[in-house]
């Protein structure tokens, strides 16, 4: 092939270049390909092969998937946008769409949602529909379809005016993940859901074509555990902001080379780690409650400059959605995904106990310290629940636990590392 034309091909995709350069310095050898770059004088081209790097870039993920899913849309490429990981990916997959989340963790449009929400609602509620109301976020703009879901009555209602300037299907999740009732209608909205999505892109949804569809994402979520697991060696071999940088940035690649370059990250890391490269010992923290990203990433920044480290996230950024697979070996495509989703051990669901188990085993396997749960301001599920997760956490597994509750703004970051710091100074006199 052409090395000069592929690098021609790759100019307009800034990912698929890097990709590409990085495909090819391993293939080639660095020498050679460096060579090759100075006599072509491509000097804008980066090569990304040190872990930092790799990180920066999936820190960047989110802005730079702006630009692949503009190219994709332009190619005739549905896209569906979604707010909770509830929402059943392989089912839009099957339908030829992709799917983007649309959280929005900054506090930049909460005056514009204010105009029509309450000032005490959940801020990620407020953010999210502030963007979509002023269109602000490419994600949202370039969504055929936006898919809501009743995980909470706040977002339920804000569904009702996002309506009103977007196309908007919601799916009815059942507040109880245990009795025969809650699986029956949870099976029926991925029946129907299934059907929207036939109907409102013209197309054909097989069984054959969701099968393919959860293998391909279990296979992108072992590969996701395999990396996140990298916390639970000790010492660490790397920092709990850079996994979660990882994490976060992941939901913004979307094409399958996403399972590739995790394991090749993952990889990385393990022979860095074997070669003696390792993190200081410290403290060692798990991180639960509210979705985290963005501006409340400043929790973690808080622990780990703070003489600590984050090795484990079971909010659904992380671990919560990804830790179980959704069975292959079921004949029934819709009860295995049903099985699936209902194990997600969110706080809108009653009787949480999937959390509880998620916890307990997260806890043991990363050696955890300490546990400090994220809630964020008016985020009733997590909120109320957090006296239940404070007692399973002190009275059943012994382990030490705050409650740390936030906004979108960085008025509290202060206040924060006063708290935080002096959680990590307990643990450190305790450990």
């Amino acid at each position: 092939f052409s090395l000069y034309s592929l690098m021609k091909d790759c100019q307009t995709e800034k990912q698929r270049l890097y990709f590409a350069c990085y495909r090819l310095h391993t293939l080639i050898g660095s020498a050679i390909f460096s060579k090759y770059i100075i006599d072509k004088e491509v000097d804008y081209m980066e090569v990304k092969t040190t872990l930092p790097e790799i990180f920066d870039e999936f820190g960047e993920a989110r802005q730079q998937g702006f630009l692949a899913v503009k190219e994709m849309k332009k190619n005739g490429q549905p896209v569906v946008g979604v707010y909770c990981t509830f929402m059943p990916e392989e089912l839009v997959l099957a339908a030829g769409a992709i799917q983007i989340s649309l959280c929005s963790p900054s506090d930049e449009t909460i005056p514009d949602a204010e105009e029509d929400l309450p000032r005490n609602l959940c801020p990620l509620i407020k953010s999210s529909y502030g963007f979509g109301k002023t269109d602000k976020c490419p994600y949202f703009y370039f969504s055929d379809l936006v898919v809501g879901e009743t995980t909470c009555d706040g977002k339920k209602k804000m569904y009702e005016y996002m309506a009103g300037f977007k196309d908007l299907y919601l799916m009815q999740l059942p507040h109880n993940r245990d009795t025969v009732a809650s699986k029956q209608l949870w099976y029926s909205e991925l029946v129907a859901f299934k059907e929207k999505l036939e109907d409102y892109f013209d197309v054909t949804v097989t069984e054959d074509a969701i099968r393919q569809a959860i293998h391909l994402k279990n296979r992108e979520r072992i590969a996701k555990q395999n990396f996140y697991r990298l916390g639970q060696l000790n010492p660490p071999a790397i920092a709990g902001s850079e996994i979660f940088k990882v994490m976060y940035g992941a939901q913004y690649k979307f094409d399958k080379e996403i399972i590739a370059t995790l394991e090749e990250t993952t990889a990385k890391v393990k022979a860095q780690y074997l070669a003696g490269l390792r993190l200081d010992d410290k403290p060692r923290i798990l991180v639960t409650g509210s979705p985290i990203g963005g501006v409340t990433e400043k929790v973690i920044r808080a622990i780990e400059e703070n003489g600590a480290i984050v090795v484990a996230f079971e909010n659904c950024t992380v671990a919560k959605a990804v830790e179980k697979l959704v069975d292959e070996t079921q004949p029934d495509v819709y009860q295995a995904l049903t099985d699936k989703y209902l194990q997600i051990g969110c706080a809108c669901m009653s009787n949480n106990q999937p959390r509880k188990e998620l916890l307990s085993q997260m806890i043991d396997d990363y050696q955890v310290d300490g546990v400090i749960d994220m809630v964020l301001q008016n985020c009733i599920p997590f909120s109320v629940e957090s006296l239940q997760i404070k007692r399973y956490l002190q009275e059943e597994k012994q382990t030490p636990y705050m409650y740390l509750e936030t906004d979108y703004s960085t008025a509290d970051v202060e206040q924060i590392n006063t708290r935080v710091a002096a959680f990590i100074e307990m643990l450190a006199v305790t450990v």
